[in-house]
């Protein structure tokens, strides 16, 4: 699932703040080119199971933050439930949230957990996420809310 030597990418973070429970969390977003998951489609690890870029003609903006899809029904899927589709703690690894620290995902590095989509910043925390993930999931989500306030916007 996760690729190997995967090369790290640089990351900032606007807040998704419309439509679909997103509820105006960070999200991580590419710098280089404004795309949350560096364009990666994110119904596509649900529906192929892996990542697939997205495609330029198929672009969803959601609370200022521009999301891209593989297919019409890619895009259609997320436009109708971007709470279950976007990656959870808007792409921020959760090993490294339930530690108090705001870290990038990798769209590269994932996990599907309790029909939830999750990046993680290495294979380490991958690996660590799931040999336990209710108790890294149940500490992220306690953590959360507290790092989220300390990610600038």
């Amino acid at each position: 699932m996760a690729a190997a030597g995967a090369v790290m990418l640089p990351f900032f973070v606007l807040p998704a703040v419309a439509g679909g429970d997103l509820r105006g969390e960070p999200v991580v977003v590419n710098p280089a080119s404004g795309l949350a998951i560096s364009g990666f489609d994110p119904v596509a690890y649900f529906s192929r199971g892996e990542p697939v870029l997205g495609r330029p003609e198929l672009e969803l903006g959601l609370g200022g933050v521009v999301w891209r899809f593989n297919n019409v029904g890619n895009r259609a899927a997320f436009a109708e439930r971007p709470d279950v589709y976007a990656p959870q703690f808007g792409g921020y690894d959760p090993v490294a949230i339930g530690r108090g620290a705001s870290v990038a995902g990798h769209p590269q590095i994932w996990a599907i957990s309790g029909e939830r989509l999750y990046l993680f910043y290495d294979d380490a925390a991958r690996s660590e996420f799931l040999a336990d993930p209710a108790r890294i999931i149940e500490r992220a989500n306690q953590k959360w809310p507290g790092v989220a306030q300390g990610i600038a916007r």
